[in-house]
């Protein structure tokens, strides 16, 4: 479906406290290129959502246009993955919350990127029930 492709604010961690719960509670795996921390949970405050945080760090990569020509090519082949978690979510009427800490020191192209992060989307899948 065309009109869940989109990344839109809502669908992106941006308050400070979530952070802070989302690397306190949250678990972790390693998924090379990404450090992944996800956290499942249910809040009734709001509608079930599957939110992602991008973070690109600043010791790796040292100019400005890198870690945002990084954080684009995470957030388009996330954008075009996402779907099975965002169907997880609206069933169970949860929420997900991931953060995808990008760990290589060298920018992937797009195609290893959609791959990986198709990895990581099926990983949180399977990973799902335990919550």
């Amino acid at each position: 479906m065309a009109a869940k492709e989109g990344l839109p604010k809502y669908e992106r961690i941006c308050k400070e406290n979530d952070i802070e719960l989302l690397f306190a509670k949250g678990k972790g795996i390693s998924i090379y290129p990404y450090r992944v921390v996800y956290l499942f949970h249910k809040n009734e405050s709001r509608p079930a959502t599957c939110r992602v945080l991008l973070s690109v760090s600043k010791k790796r990569f040292h100019h400005a246009f890198k870690r945002n020509r990084v954080k684009r090519l995470i957030r388009e082949s996330w954008r075009k993955n996402k779907l099975p978690l965002v169907e997880i979510c609206e069933r169970d009427n949860i929420s997900l919350d991931v953060a995808l800490v990008y760990t290589a020191t060298l920018i992937h192209s797009y195609d290893e990127m959609f791959t990986k992060t198709k990895k990581v989307i099926h990983e949180l899948v399977k990973r799902y029930p335990e919550h």
